[in-house]
C-alpha cells in the first residue's frame, strides 16, 4: 500500500485547469521551472492528464495555434494510481514517468508521487543510515534458501533489512542482499561470510555502507 506521507499533496503543487490555453500553460510551466504538470478539471478535483513543456515547444515551433486549450496536447490521461494501490502496481506504473498522479478513494485528485520520493523510500528500506555492510549472497533458488541464510546470519547478529532480486520464474540463481546492523565490524563480517560459504552460499559482493554516507 502507498504511504500517504510519500505523496506530494495537491495544495503544494503547480497545476493548470483544463480551460487554459497552451500559451497560458507554457507560461505556468516556465514560471514554475517544471517540465510537466497535472491538468485538472475546472473544479480542481478531477485529474485529466499531464502537460509537458517539450510538447508545447514542439507545437509552437511548428506554427501551432497557441490559443488552443491545454487539453489539445494532454498526455498520460490513464496514468494514475489510487492511494491504496499495491506497491508493485505503483512501481511499474511510474517507471516511465517523472511522477504519477494519485487519486483518493473517491477518484478525486489527491497529489503526485515522484520518482525521487519513491527512490527515497526504497533507500530507507536498505537501512543505509543504521547499517554497516550490505552482503550480497547468491542462492540456487531452492525452497528454504532464504530461511537457511537468515539462520546462519542471525547466529552472529540481527538483520537490519533484506531484499531479494532476480526472483523470476526460470532463474537458476537468486541474489539476496542482507543489510547488517551498525555494530557489525569487519572481523564479525568475515565470520558471517565464511559461515555462509561453508553452507554452499556464495557471497558475491560486500558493500561498506560507511563509504556511502
Amino acid at each position: 500500500m502507498l504511504l500517504k506521507s510519500l505523496v506530494k499533496p495537491k495544495g503544494s503543487l503547480v497545476t493548470v485547469s483544463e480551460n487554459v490555453s497552451l500559451e497560458e500553460a507554457l507560461k505556468t510551466l516556465e514560471d514554475s521551472g517544471y517540465r510537466c504538470i497535472p491538468i485538472l478539471d475546472e473544479t480542481g478535483t478531477i485529474f485529466r492528464g499531464n502537460i509537458y513543456k517539450m510538447h508545447i515547444y514542439r507545437h509552437k515551433s511548428r506554427g501551432g495555434d497557441m490559443s488552443q486549450p491545454v487539453t489539445t496536447l494532454l498526455k498520460n490521461a490513464t496514468k494514475f494510481i489510487n492511494v491504496n494501490s499495491a506497491f508493485f502496481h505503483i512501481f511499474f506504473s511510474i517507471k516511465d514517468l517523472p511522477y504519477i498522479s494519485v487519486l483518493d478513494d473517491n477518484n478525486r485528485f489527491y497529489g503526485i508521487l515522484t520518482h525521487t520520493r519513491l527512490l527515497d523510500m526504497l533507500s530507507q528500506s536498505w537501512n543505509v543510515n543504521v547499517g554497516s555492510y550490505v552482503v550480497t549472497v547468491l542462492a540456487p533458488g531452492n525452497r528454504g534458501d532464504l530461511e537457511a541464510m537468515s539462520k546462519i546470519i542471525t547466529k552472529y547478529t540481527a538483520i537490519a533489512s533484506v531484499i531479494s532480486l532476480d526472483a523470476q520464474e526460470g532463474e537458476l540463481v537468486h541474489r539476496v542482499m542482507f543489510t547488517l546492523p551498525a555494530d557489525v565490524d569487519l572481523e564479525l563480517l568475515k565470520r558471517i561470510t565464511a559461515a555462509l560459504e561453508r553452507k554452499g552460499f556464495r557471497v558475491a559482493e560486500i558493500e561498506d555502507l560507511a563509504d556511502e554516507k
